[in-house]
């Protein structure tokens, strides 16, 4: 997944009259590629599964939904659409960063992945992966993903990504592998520290939500590399696009995170809700 986005980080090219499919050979065969690595798995691990078949089979669920919604925001037209609206390229962003995200990280891939591998490199790639299961905590996470949103945001990193394909490729890791670690940390946090996790939401969504709200009230483009292009496909100015951008970052960006830290703060209180009906 994060090959597969880095590559498509840096195929980008300024769209003509009507935005097409993003069909290149570096986007779509690595896309099937994890979707063969997947399967296979899948189907050797349900062979020795037993009982946990079921989980299995909504984990799988889980990760061709999030496979979907990531395929649709890599190849669609929004795409490359997002290469002449600011608007567009933020909701593609959205995408990556929470329902495909998501989805992906609680359907807990890369176990059922490194059994499509040989038991040799199965084993050495398992230990290897520690690493991520270490960053996996929920303020740690929460940590990374906020700086992963302030910094390429800053209007240096974000025109500097806009013009040059070393440093998209580079913002485009950056969203993923934050956004992935957030939600894998997030689903860890609901079974063991729901109230951390909210808190850890809750923090997310008041700083995706304040740089969401600070370019919807900006009257001037933050971005050279868009306010360069002019009126956008839309009828938009760069700055009115930039603002409509902005919203879609501050209310259903921040909704999302804002949604799933009640659901979470729900779990933390139940079980105190459950003693204290007992005492």
């Amino acid at each position: 997944m994060i090959a597969l986005v880095a590559l498509h980080a840096g195929a980008h090219e300024l769209p003509g009259d009507a935005p097409g499919w993003t069909l290149s050979p570096e986007v779509v065969v690595p896309l099937l590629l994890t979707a063969l690595l997947y399967a296979f798995g899948y189907r050797r691990l349900s062979g020795r599964s037993g009982q946990g078949r079921e989980q299995h089979r909504r984990q799988a669920l889980r990760f061709a939904l999030g496979w979907l919604v990531l395929a649709g925001a890599l190849v669609s037209p929004l795409h490359e659409g997002g290469e002449r609206s600011f608007t567009l390229h933020m909701i593609e962003h959205e995408l990556i960063m929470a329902p495909a995200a998501w989805l992906i990280a609680v359907s807990r891939p890369l176990g059922v992945m490194l059994w499509a591998l040989p038991t040799g490199l199965r084993q050495t790639l398992g230990g290897g992966a520690r690493w991520w299961s270490a960053l996996a905590e929920p303020v740690a996470a929460t940590g990374l993903q906020a700086l992963a949103l302030i910094v390429w945001h800053a209007p240096p990193l974000f025109d500097r990504a806009l013009g040059h394909e070393g440093w998209h490729i580079a913002q485009h890791l950056s969203f993923l592998i934050s956004a992935l670690l957030f939600w894998y940390a997030m689903s860890r946090a609901a079974e063991g520290a729901a109230l951390v996790g909210a808190t850890c939401l809750f923090v997310t969504s008041l700083i995706g939500g304040g740089l969401g709200a600070l370019m919807a009230f900006s009257t001037s483009p933050w971005y050279a590399g868009y306010a360069a292009l002019g009126l956008m496909p839309m009828g938009l100015s760069p700055a009115e696009d930039q603002q409509l951008a902005g919203l879609i970052m501050w209310i259903p960006g921040g909704m999302v995170h804002a949604g799933a830290a009640l659901l979470l703060l729900a779990r933390a209180l139940r079980p105190r809700e459950a003693a204290d009906a007992v005492g």
